[in-house]
């Protein structure tokens, strides 16, 4: 119990300084600090536009790769259209030549078909 008490006094004793310590004004800075802090925000804004220039520098970068790359995509389209445009030639010449020996060979069945229908009707006569 008497351990209880102890710890709550020295509980209450410290939430008193704190609160005492924490409620009045700030100090201003010396004339030392404010020439720190003056160096310190030069240095930060020299770094901030240095960094600003890098960014425009990559974003310049980035656009003209960028450009680059769209340039050699819509070659690569016009290339794979030719390509599909030659593959298509190529197949209706294929088909052509088939087709012209397919009905070539069909004129020479009918031909053929005639001539044995002759017969059979001179056969079928006698």
């Amino acid at each position: 119990m008497k351990t209880a008490i102890q710890n709550i006094f020295v509980l209450a004793v410290g939430v008193a300084v704190i609160s005492i310590t924490g409620c009045g004004q700030p100090e201003p800075p010396s004339e030392k600090m404010s020439r720190l802090i003056s160096v310190e925000n030069t240095r930060l804004k020299k770094e901030l536009e240095l960094r600003d220039k890098e960014i425009e520098r990559l974003k310049e970068k980035h656009n003209k790769e960028n450009k680059k790359q769209e340039k050699l995509l819509t070659k690569c389209m016009q290339e794979k259209k030719n390509w599909q445009q030659k593959a298509q030639q190529n197949v209706r010449s294929q088909v052509k030549g088939v087709f012209d020996s397919v009905l070539e060979h069909n004129s020479k069945l009918r031909e053929e078909n005639e001539k044995l229908k002759a017969q059979i009707e001179k056969l079928s006569d006698l």
